[in-house]
């Protein structure tokens, strides 16, 4: 997870298209297990506002989904506000679908640094840089989602991670993978820091 612009621009004719329509279809259906979809013609606004980034797995995806940060279950109230959408992988949100949101972290409260992928194990562990108190619901998030080290999110980072390695475009990486490239980068540097070894004769 890293760092997503707070608050995304609430796109043109949301309030209009989105909000007061589900507001009434609310008040028509109050007892409906699901929310009807109005959001999903604005997904792409919310792409932009990720950079195309799944706000979990802080990678490129090509079609992310509509999450809500606070599910219908929780907050019925909820399921028509822009502020409560996140975009993020379809297979993070079935995972997320199964959790009490108050139990994990949002991806807007996520600051730079607060996690790292691990070469060469491609694994995401939180670090010392998360205050005490996220830390359990950041240690929660990595277990029930999971994407600590789920082959589902392993497999686009060791091709990120393998892409990097066939074109060295670190640029390309941060777009597209930018806690992959942070640790390339960690990588370059403790391997620059090393002295010299003394080649014998």
């Amino acid at each position: 997870m890293t760092p997503v612009l707070n608050p995304i621009a609430e796109p043109e004719k949301f309030d209009e298209k989105c909000r007061k329509r589900g507001e009434r279809w609310l008040e028509a259906n109050p007892t409906a297990k699901r929310p009807t979809d109005l959001w999903s013609p604005f997904r792409l606004n919310l792409a932009d506002g990720f950079n195309d980034r799944c706000g979990y797995t802080a990678m490129y995806i090509p079609s992310g989904t509509v999450d809500h940060g606070i599910s219908f279950n929780e907050n019925p109230t909820l399921a028509y506000e822009w502020s409560n959408y996140r975009y993020i992988d379809g297979w993070v949100n079935s995972s997320k679908s199964k959790q009490v949101a108050a139990s994990l972290l949002d991806p807007f409260e996520v600051q730079e640094g607060w996690f790292e992928i691990l070469l060469p194990s491609l694994q995401l562990v939180t670090t010392d840089a998360i205050p005490p108190e996220y830390r359990e619901r950041a240690e929660n998030t990595l277990k029930k989602l999971p994407l600590r080290d789920d082959e589902r999110v392993m497999r686009p980072r060791r091709k990120w991670l393998s892409l990097y390695e066939s074109n060295k475009d670190l640029d390309m990486l941060r777009e597209m993978a930018p806690l992959i490239a942070a640790a390339v980068e960690k990588r370059q540097a403790l391997e620059a820091a090393q002295p010299p070894q003394n080649l014998e004769e």
